[in-house]
């Protein structure tokens, strides 16, 4: 009896992840769905999060890989060249080349392209909505610089350096460093440029390239709103609660007590 009671425990613990998660992905789909139907649209997400995965609940954390560029490539060459696009991004960021394809293939693709940051897109993030015609954030999302990171350093730091001592004083690892450095903003400055939609004027993207590779910034630092129409990127802040609502369907793994909470009244700012 133990043991019957037992196996059904076990098979129980095997099959509610994995119902859960296909629950989630069916809850995603409809949201999507509704959101392609009202911006006839083809919705597309790029959202990392951490989630509990098989009956353990370990968490994986994910980052911008191959395997997202490779999926967004074959999803963007699929959709029709008058089809708008909206992508939905959350990410703090990750390999750079896997991120400048993706951005290139929004860049390339004829229709209208839109990103929607509901709360961050840091570093590759960044890199893939400078592709779009329009960002949308809401009021409290964050963008963040895209300078080079060599190692555990930023590109701009090293080259820094060679400003700070005279050559002779320098170790030749520090020269070699700062030279692959400065090769490495050189070509993401560029990349940046020709990235940029043409609603940009040439000198409009020069200036939006070197603030965001030059160093100016940490490398975590928070662009919000404000920053990023002050730098002249085309952003709004007209974001759809569908977008909000599709998030929910992306659970963070959480062990113990949330750390947030709130009530569940239906009413509005205006209390409607």
């Amino acid at each position: 009896m133990f043991f019957n009671l037992f196996m059904i425990f076990f098979i129980i613990s095997i099959l509610q992840p994995i119902i859960k998660q296909q629950a989630l992905r069916a809850s995603r789909r409809r949201i999507i769905h509704q959101l392609e139907i009202k911006n006839k649209s083809r919705v597309i997400t790029l959202i990392h999060r951490q989630e509990s995965m098989s009956f353990l609940g370990f968490p994986v954390m994910r980052y911008i890989d191959i395997n997202d560029s490779e999926q967004l490539i074959r999803i963007i060459q699929t959709i029709d060249d008058d089809m708008p696009i909206d992508l939905i991004i959350h990410t703090p960021g990750g390999l750079a080349l896997a991120a400048l394809q993706i951005a290139r293939a929004l860049r390339n693709h004829k229709g209208r392209v839109r990103v929607y940051i509901p709360h961050y897109a840091m570093s590759g993030g960044t890199l893939i909505a400078l592709a779009a015609d329009e960002i949308i954030m809401s009021e409290n999302a964050m963008l963040g610089p895209v300078d080079p990171q060599l190692g555990q350093y930023p590109a701009p730091s090293i080259i820094n350096v060679l400003n700070k001592k005279p050559a002779d004083k320098i170790d030749d690892e520090t020269l070699i460093m700062a030279d692959v450095a400065q090769k490495a903003i050189n070509q993401l400055y560029n990349s940046i440029v020709s990235l940029l939609p043409d609603s940009y004027t040439l000198d409009e993207k020069k200036h939006i390239s070197n603030m965001l590779t030059q160093g100016f910034w940490t490398h975590d630092y928070p662009i919000t709103v404000d920053v990023a129409k002050a730098l002249g990127l085309n952003v709004s802040t007209d974001m759809d609660p569908l977008v909000y609502k599709l998030m929910d369907y992306y659970p963070q793994h959480v062990n113990t007590t949330p750390s947030v909470e709130h009530g569940y009244s239906q009413k509005n700012k205006n209390g409607k």
